[in-house]
């Protein structure tokens, strides 16, 4: 009997899948397979119908407004959820914020945000990356000062994803300059709407925005909004990037673009009319990423177990970082070369014959992917984590 073949994760599985068939809507359904940047709305009206069911949070402790779910019955629910389409939510709430508050947060912090969180009120935003400390994280500039019972922010961040749906930060700012870079960083929580925030929208070559820069002109947040210990900032960072890292991995989410293709292949016709799956290489290609993914889950899995018996991701995080990212943009690759012609319009609303309903989406995800090895750390830099803390060199 398999990990997942057992009558009780069955019986699970089967009770997810018949409340994303009664809840799903067929907008949310469009809006996700639309592309990769969805609007707030429908992201909060899919986390509220979560949370009205008490699945608002899958892997948050459930005294805490969590499942209390095992790895094995989160990761069923997130594959379920990746084959009917559904949205992913505030991911930098669900799995950035939500889980650095639980674990580091004071009881009136996971008293005053988690709710609001899981009810799909209030949306988060990460503020790390720099200019000059993207991958390089401890060299940011950003600086916080104590002046009575408020900090005072000056500096800016960069490629602020969802910045511009946020009602909240948490941001890794310097409060020590006097110790080693990584010693003087602590983590605040900024309110979005704060006097001296701005934001501009940074446009990606997928014509999307989904990433914005931010700078901060003496704004101020409550002594109170400190995330943890004070010039612990750093320690946080690292356990939320691997947690980052692994969510990145995008398991499910490939496997549903992996039956996608296949399903593509079988009904789109080649040049000979015949269709595309009767290619040879057109089967390599399906017959490998399928092999990848298998290897990525296996992995995947791997690391779920160790979260069940109690223990931290560490540098396995890298690893299926690394794979995850690659698997995500050639699996994208793949797309583009099956749609041919009909890939190349970014939008349905572009018109002009070429779209094909099974094109919609491809050409955005392609454009963006290419940052996917880039986010949560390079993997040039996951690489050095790997060489340094596997094969200790």
């Amino acid at each position: 009997m398999s990990t997942f073949d057992t009558p009780e994760l069955r019986a699970f599985r089967a009770e997810v899948r018949d409340f994303l068939q009664h809840n799903l809507t067929p907008d949310l359904v469009l809006a996700t397979r639309g592309g990769l940047h969805m609007e707030r709305e429908p992201m909060a009206r899919w986390q509220k119908a979560l949370n009205a069911r008490g699945w608002g949070g899958p892997h948050w402790p459930k005294a805490l407004g969590g499942t209390g779910w095992t790895e094995l019955q989160r990761y069923i629910f997130e594959e379920e959820s990746a084959f009917a389409d559904a949205p992913l939510g505030d991911v930098h709430g669900l799995f950035l914020a939500g889980p650095m508050i639980i674990a580091a947060g004071s009881a009136a912090q996971q008293a005053r945000y988690l709710p609001k969180v899981l009810a799909g009120e209030e949306f988060w935003c990460q503020g790390f990356s720099e200019t000059n400390a993207g991958s390089d994280l401890a060299s940011l500039k950003t600086t916080a000062r104590l002046e009575g019972d408020e900090w005072v922010i000056n500096g800016h961040k960069t490629w602020l994803s969802s910045g511009h749906h946020a009602d909240l930060m948490f941001c890794l700012a310097r409060t020590d300059s006097e110790v080693k870079p990584q010693a003087g960083l602590t983590q605040f929580i900024i309110d979005m709407r704060s006097p001296g925030i701005s934001l501009q929208p940074i446009l990606t070559m997928d014509e999307g925005h989904s990433v914005n820069a931010v700078f901060f002109d003496n704004v101020r947040t409550h002594r109170d909004n400190v995330i943890g210990e004070l010039n612990h900032g750093w320690t946080y960072a690292k356990e939320l990037l691997a947690r980052e890292r692994v969510n990145n991995a995008q398991g499910p989410r490939t496997k549903r673009d992996i039956v996608e293709l296949d399903r593509m292949a079988r009904t789109r016709l080649g040049v000979d009319g015949k269709p595309l799956i009767e290619d040879p290489l057109v089967r390599r290609r399906l017959a490998i990423l399928t092999a990848d993914f298998v290897a990525l889950e296996s992995a995947a899995l791997g690391v779920l177990a160790q979260q069940m018996a109690g223990n931290e991701p560490g540098p396995a995080a890298s690893t299926l970082k690394i794979r995850g990212s690659e698997l995500q943009q050639r699996v994208s690759e793949t797309a583009m070369s099956l749609l041919g012609q009909s890939g190349v319009v970014l939008a349905p609303e572009y018109g002009g014959g070429l779209l094909a309903p099974d094109a919609t989406g491809w050409a955005e995800r392609h454009f963006f992917r290419r940052v996917v090895t880039i986010y949560a750390g390079a993997n040039e830099i996951q690489k050095t984590i790997i060489a340094k803390s596997i094969l200790d060199m």
